[in-house]
């Protein structure tokens, strides 16, 4: 009713309004942009649950729900303001009537509530992923669903939110604080979304060059703009995100470099199993009947938890099984790829298990599918697996400084143990440790 009230509201939707207040205003119209972003916060979470519905449901809550209801709102808060200009405190709830302001409250609170899970579910999905990819320290997942596999909850992520977002409402301590910090963090999303757009398009269709190009520079100058409004506010608060993001970025890149460094030391102090077999068949040690698995992240070397049970038990199983766990730079792996078989001799195999950084890695319904594909057949109670648990010691002037090396054994203490994270159940496990100076 209150657009029926200022009907001049409707101008919105030109765009040379806004072309014409630039016009006028200048660089002080970079800056409004500032405030102005605010109004399209929460398009960069539209996709943050793309993995649980699809593209198609998004699409359609979007344009025949959402987005109606946004203009509508926005124009009526804009109507009232140019109606009565002292409502411009609280446009929202002074639209509302006075019998409808606490329900409005309270439906207001609850689609604060129901957003916040979007953000929340969408940091799962995409912290597993990265897991997955490695770039991030593996966290026990709790899977919430016996039929969607996308449902999953991680405790050390929830917990971190919470963390972060109370203590950001403690240190900013209102939303107009808050949103100076909100502001830089979408407008950025918004950006680099742009950018991977154009790289993605460049790499997937490579004769829509001609259409998705300048869409994209389009869009990156509309983005730049907003994120060259916020970062003028960098000193209000605007900091936050920044160094967040930082923080981030050298904590998932040492994760990473840290675990190339590991494999390299791991590959160097090694054995080859070219070479360690033939010695082996020379002096062959007792055979106890079963299958024994060795989990390896390098699977032409022989895991230290193989060379450490012979060290120490003077023993091998009757087949020994060398497994290397592939993540594919898809969601989801074809069936028929899944599994890779090798025979190395003497009962001795090489088996690369492939899962999609969307799956969740089970290794012994894996294993035990591999009869399926004209592999060796595994008794799950006649199989023990073993894995080796590194101990890291920083030393320096040796692949990352010390402060980085240090920070990596400390993620690497902390990391939920492989076994675990691949469904390899306890009472099948041992576990030999071993110490890596990086």
């Amino acid at each position: 009713w209150n657009i029926v009230d200022a009907p001049e509201v409707l101008k919105a939707f030109n765009p040379m309004w806004a072309l014409r207040f630039f016009m006028e205003h200048g660089w002080h119209g970079i800056f409004i942009l500032g405030a102005v972003v605010l109004a399209v916060t929460g398009g960069e979470a539209l996709y943050a649950d793309m993995g649980h519905f699809g593209a198609k449901p998004i699409r359609h809550a979007w344009y025949f729900f959402v987005l109606p209801c946004l203009v509508l709102n926005y124009l009526g808060q804009g109507a009232l303001v140019l109606n009565n200009p002292e409502a411009v405190k609280n446009p929202f709830f002074e639209a509302v009537p006075d019998w409808a302001l606490y329900p409005m409250i309270i439906l207001a609170t609850m689609a604060a509530v129901i957003a916040s899970q979007s953000v929340i579910t969408g940091a799962f999905s995409v912290s597993r992923q990265a897991m997955q990819l490695g770039y991030i320290p593996r966290m026990r997942i709790t899977h919430t669903s016996h039929d969607t596999i996308g449902q999953i909850y991680i405790p050390g992520i929830n917990w971190g939110i919470a963390v972060m977002v109370i203590g950001l409402v403690l240190a900013f301590r209102s939303s107009s604080n808050l949103a100076v910090a909100y502001g830089i963090s979408v407008s950025a999303t918004m950006l680099i979304d742009t950018l991977l757009l154009a790289l993605v398009a460049r790499a997937l269709w490579p004769t829509s060059r001609y259409w998705i190009i300048p869409l994209c520079v389009v869009f990156f100058i509309i983005d730049l703009g907003f994120v060259i409004a916020n970062g003028a506010k960098l000193l209000q608060g605007a900091w936050f995100p920044v160094v967040l993001g930082i923080v981030l970025f050298t904590m998932m890149r040492t994760w990473r470099r840290g675990r190339e460094l590991l494999r390299d030391e791991i590959r160097k102090d090694g054995i080859r199993i070219d070479t360690f077999l033939p010695g082996l068949m020379l002096a062959p040690p007792v055979r106890v009947p079963g299958t024994a698995v060795f989990l390896t992240a390098d699977p032409t070397v022989a895991p230290h938890a193989l060379m450490h049970n012979l060290k120490h038990n003077k023993v091998l199983h009757e087949r020994n099984v060398f497994l290397h766990v592939v993540t594919l730079p898809v969601p989801y792996a074809p069936e028929g790829q899944r599994l890779k078989i090798e025979s190395v001799g003497d009962e001795f195999y090489r088996i690369y298990v492939r899962f999609g950084f969307m799956e969740t890695p089970d290794v012994p319904l894996a294993l035990m599918r591999s009869c399926d594909h004209g592999g060796i057949y595994f008794d799950p109670m006649d199989t023990t697996f073993f894995a080796s648990r590194e101990t890291i010691v920083a030393t320096a002037n040796r692949g990352m400084p010390i402060w980085r090396d240090k920070l990596f054994a400390l993620m690497h203490r902390n990391a939920a143990p492989a076994t675990g994270f691949f469904r390899i159940p306890g009472n099948r496990l041992v576990e030999l440790g071993a110490q890596v100076e990086i």
